[in-house]
């Protein structure tokens, strides 16, 4: 299967996981996430449960060609879950009587053609991304901050890629070397102290922490253009060295401010992020 990274869209403030397969230009949408959204069910599993015997039991046969992939549970961990492409989905809530049957209908059907435009023009994707940052009540300096990470970000990766490093896991262990090497904690423990689970760190970090580990990731960066190491051990090197640099950094800020900058803030309440 040709996939191309997770997503998490919004439906009236609603967590909809999605995933870009490139082999049909479409998504594959977690049924789970759809049935939670537009039904008043407290066990939206349950209901999915109950909603296959149903199906089956109209049709003589198991609902066709569920998938099943793994998406980032509630619990922070990849877990298998159901999920359907949009033409799927679209039959599916056929059989759930809703009031948002209708207008969760609309943004499926809008959801596809949103992607293929983004691809055509991924300046589209950008200006969605503003949007959806916009209605989750960030301002517009820790929007553009947020953007300019993922920037950075992608040219650290590159350089990794350049170097010799695997995606993965060996992405996620430098990661996780730049993280501590700044902030004292890996990401998962970083999550922790935010009370995070699924949520994108990044999201959840204020404007002070966002700079810190923009500066840790682009000094990693340019520490790796300039010495150009070769595979993991070489750049798990470099990882903590730039890392270093912001956490020296932040040990700095923290003695002039006679206080801690890493904050359990998150988005949870955004005006508290640009503080």
């Amino acid at each position: 299967m040709s996939l191309k990274r997770d997503e998490i869209k919004l439906f009236e403030n609603k967590e909809i996981r999605t995933v870009w397969h490139s082999g049909i230009d479409g998504y594959y949408i977690s049924v789970i996430d759809i049935i939670a959204a537009i039904t008043e069910s407290k066990n939206p599993n349950r209901y999915w449960s109950d909603l296959k015997i149903k199906l089956k039991e109209e049709s003589g046969q198991p609902y066709e060609n569920i998938v099943k992939l793994k998406m980032p549970a509630k619990d922070g961990k990849m877990r298998e879950t159901d999920v359907a492409t949009v033409k799927q989905m679209l039959r599916i809530i056929q059989s759930i009587p809703s009031p948002k049957a209708e207008p969760i209908k609309q943004w499926l059907a809008q959801l596809g053609q949103e992607r293929l435009d983004e691809i055509a023009d991924p300046e589209q994707a950008i200006e969605r991304a503003i949007d959806y940052y916009r209605e989750k009540g960030h301002s517009e300096e820790w929007i553009s901050q947020r953007l300019r990470s993922i920037e950075i970000r992608k040219d650290l990766t590159s350089e990794w890629n350049r170097s010799g490093v695997e995606q993965g896991l060996e992405y996620t262990m430098l990661t996780n070397e730049v993280s501590k090497a700044w902030s004292g904690m890996t990401t998962r423990e970083y999550k922790d102290y935010k009370s995070l689970r699924k949520e994108s760190l990044r999201d959840n970090m204020t404007n002070t922490e966002l700079v810190l580990n923009m500066l840790a990731e682009v000094s990693t960066t340019e520490i790796s253009r300039a010495e150009n190491p070769e595979g993991f051990e070489e750049s798990k090197d470099v990882a903590q060295r730039g890392g270093n640099i912001a956490g020296d950094a932040r040990k700095n800020l923290e003695k002039q401010l006679g206080k801690k900058v890493i904050s359990k803030n998150n988005s949870n309440n955004p005006r508290l992020l640009d503080e």
